[in-house]
């Protein structure tokens, strides 16, 4: 018999993400609504924030779409 991994899946959030939440997913699929399916796998290495322009957001965290969500110091929800 072969050898088998498996990989356990992520637990998905239902809770929208922040306004400066941004993905390469945005700009492939040209769906800017980081809550479409497409996103929710985004992960910290293809998610950045738009006000840091980088991967780790204001408040010195990793940004990926399940961390930035409502509760976090930086979140800022859509207006």
């Amino acid at each position: 018999m072969g050898y088998s991994r498996k990989f356990e899946s992520e637990a998905k959030t239902t809770l929208p993400p922040c306004v400066y939440l941004r993905s390469k997913a945005i700009y492939v699929t040209g769906n800017p609504d980081p809550q479409s399916p497409e996103e929710e796998g985004s992960t910290r290495f293809d998610c950045w924030c738009n006000k840091t322009q980088h991967v780790i957001g204001p408040d010195q965290q990793v940004v990926e779409r399940k961390a930035c969500i409502e509760g976090r110091g930086c979140f800022q929800a859509r207006g």
